[in-house]
Formats: C-alpha cells, structure tokens, sequence
C-alpha cells in the first residue's frame, strides 16, 4: 500500500493526458459526423470510383457513421480505429454511394495510424496498401473511368498522410529521447554535487578526528588534563560531522523545509571552522579584510568549502606546520588564500594530493565564474587561493 501510492501519483499525468485525448477524439468525431450530414459539405468528401451513385439509403447512413465516429477511439486504438474506418470507407466507394464529408474520417485514421501505432507498423502499413489494391481492383471490373494512374495517384495522398504522422512520431521521440538525456545529465550532475558536498563534510571531520584521536592517545599517559580536551574536541568535532549530514539528508529528501538552510555552512563559520581544526593541533590563523557583505547561499557555501577543503589538506599533508587564512570581503568578490607552511623538498615541491576534493572545488568555483588555484610553494608548503564572484550564476 505505502508503494503504490507514490506509483499512483507518478501515473496522474499520464492519465490525465489520455483522458484528455480521448475527449478531443470524442469531439472530433461528434463533429465530423455531425457535419457529415450537411447536405453542402458532401462535396468535400473523397471520390474514388466516379460511377453513376446508387440512392442514399440506411446503409449509407450506417457507412457514413462508420467513416466518422470510430476517430472517437483513434488515439487508444489506432490500428482498429483505421481498420473499422477503411472498411466502411472501401465498402461505400464499392457501393457506389454519394459522396460524403465523413470520408476525411479515413485520411485521420490513417494519419493517426502513422502517427501513434508502435507495434506492427509494417504489417499495418502492408494490409493497408493490399486493401486498396484490392479496391481499386473491385472498381475497375465495376467499370470505374479511373486509370492505373489515377489510382496511384489518390494512393500517393494516402502514402503522404501516413509519412506525415510517421514524421510526427520521429519528433516526438525524438524530443523524449532529448528530456531522458537532459534528466540523466541533471542527475548525473546533481549526484556529482552531492559527491563533492559528502566529500567535504566526511573527510574534514573525519581527518580531524583521527587526528584529535592520535593526539589524544598519546597525551593520555603524559598529560590526562590535555588528552581530556582532545576528546571533548573529537565529541565536538562529530557532533558538526551529524549536523552537516542532516542537512545533506534533509536535501536529498526534498522536504522543502525552509529551516534547512539555517543549517548550511556558511563563510560567517569559518572563525568556527579554523578554531576546531586548531583544537587538533593545527597551528591556524585567521585573518579578514574588509566588510562582510549579504551574499547568496551558494556563494558562500563555495567560500566555505574553499576553506575547509583547504584546511583539511593542511592537516593531512602538513600536520604542525603554521597555516594562514586571509579573507578579503570586496564588493564585487570573495578573494580567499590558505597558505601552509612545509619543507622544501630537494628535488623541488610536489603539490599534494588533493584527490575529488580539488576538483569538485574547481568545478564548484567554476560554476560560480570564479577562480581557484593550488600551487606548491618553493621553500616547501603549498597555497590555495580562490576568487568567488559575489552574484551567483549556478
């Protein structure tokens, strides 16, 4: 029961598309036949065999409600809708009944035949073409005035109307072809966001953690008091860890909670940022410049972001070594640079390895029309240092 109802719910537009399909088709074909019998409008109706016409009689009636009223059902049943109507129209051409408006009922048929049958299209395609040889076999021993190429040519209209609704059909396919590609790519897109914010989260606190839990072991012989902070500071640091997965939870849930976004880490918590990764032992110092200014969500989560992606390498890559963070607040940008110091390497500094996390802070940047680069330093260390435009562009 849980499952079905949001089945139920996935299927309403479907539904509500084929009820309202079948009203137009209703509509269509009370019109059609309704117009059918306007004495005027007969003229507009096909003409095949040009025999002397026989007097309308019941079963004309009959016959021309038969090349109108089926179209009621042309979008649910095509191929029958198609058969009935070529039927009716093939045995009121052999009769030699007068002309009627409800003849166009067979051009619709076999336009929507072409347009909306999916199985057996060849086969359909084939039994229509052997159905009117065969009329116009029927005709000629009757003594209809038509050539071979007047035949031919009435068949080409008829090959034309079906070409135009196989046409409509490529395009529409074509075009869901073209939303299945675009929502695989949002979806792809959207599970690569969540990659990089997983990422930043899981592997800051984590790091942090080990790091706090190594420091704390070893202190917990020589200095308890000290050994004691370091574990307040592990409690602390899995408590935010929960925090920021809430919030990833509560986004893949959708709920459409607007309290959500008080949870975001913003670039107003770096100061708490740089104060946990310091309870780890990481010499850390902040430095802001300028006047923090109003900026959207995503702006200052990608500043963040910078920070503690910045900061976790630190600590991964050069535990004990002093690291600055300078901030300048402009108007038109956010300019952030993470230096840590290091030794330099003899053959020259390799810059570390930042694995995803570089990248999807590039790619984060990149959507914001910023800028980040990390570079090694030559006398050992290495810098981060992004430029996020204020506005948002995502």
């Amino acid at each position: 029961m849980i499952a079905s109802v949001p089945l139920a719910v996935r299927s309403w537009p479907a539904w509500w598309r084929a009820q309202q399909a079948s009203v137009k088709d209703g509509a269509l074909a009370a019109t059609l036949t309704a117009l059918a019998f306007v004495p005027t409008l007969s003229v507009i109706g096909a003409q095949l065999s040009d025999l002397p016409k026989r007097p309308a009689d019941a079963l004309a009636v009959v016959l021309t409600v038969a090349q109108s009223a089926p179209l009621a059902f042309r979008s649910r049943h095509p191929a029958a809708c198609l058969a009935v109507i070529g039927a009716a129209f093939a045995v009121h051409q052999a009769l030699c009944y007068p002309q009627t408006f409800a003849s166009i009922g067979f051009y619709l048929a076999l336009y929507t035949a072409g347009a909306q049958q999916s199985r057996h299209r060849r086969t359909l395609a084939a039994a229509v073409s052997a159905g009117y040889a065969a009329l116009a076999i029927v005709l000629s021993q009757l003594g209809s005035p038509n050539r071979i190429s007047d035949f031919l040519a009435f068949y080409l209209v008829l090959v034309v109307l079906w070409m135009a609704g196989a046409g409509m059909r490529r395009g529409r396919a074509e075009e869901a072809e073209r939303r299945r590609l675009a929502a695989l790519a949002a979806g792809a897109d959207e599970r690569a966001r969540i990659a990089r914010e997983l990422h930043d989260v899981v592997t800051h606190h984590v790091t942090a953690i080990v790091v706090q839990a190594d420091a704390a072991q070893f202190l917990v012989g020589t200095a308890p008091q000290r050994a004691g902070q370091g574990l307040a500071a592990i409690s602390d640091t899995g408590r935010q860890a929960l925090t920021e997965l809430r919030y990833l939870l509560g986004v893949l849930e959708a709920t459409g909670d607007a309290a959500l976004t008080d949870h975001t880490p913003a670039l107003g918590s770096v100061a708490d940022l740089v104060e946990q990764v310091r309870m780890s032992g990481q010499p850390v110092e902040l430095t802001e410049h300028g006047e923090r200014l109003p900026r959207p969500i995503d702006v200052e989560l990608a500043a963040y972001r910078v920070v503690q992606e910045a900061l976790t390498n630190a600590v991964k890559h050069a535990t004990g070594q002093p690291t600055r963070v300078t901030v300048h607040h402009r108007a038109g940008h956010i300019d952030i640079e993470v230096i840590t110091d290091g030794v330099a390497h003899a053959e020259g500094p390799a810059v570390p390895s930042g694995g995803r996390g570089l990248d999807g802070l590039r790619q984060r940047v990149h959507m914001l029309n910023g800028e980040l680069t990390a570079t090694a330093r030559a006398e050992g260390g290495f810098s981060v240092r992004a430029l996020i435009p204020s506005r948002s562009t995502a």
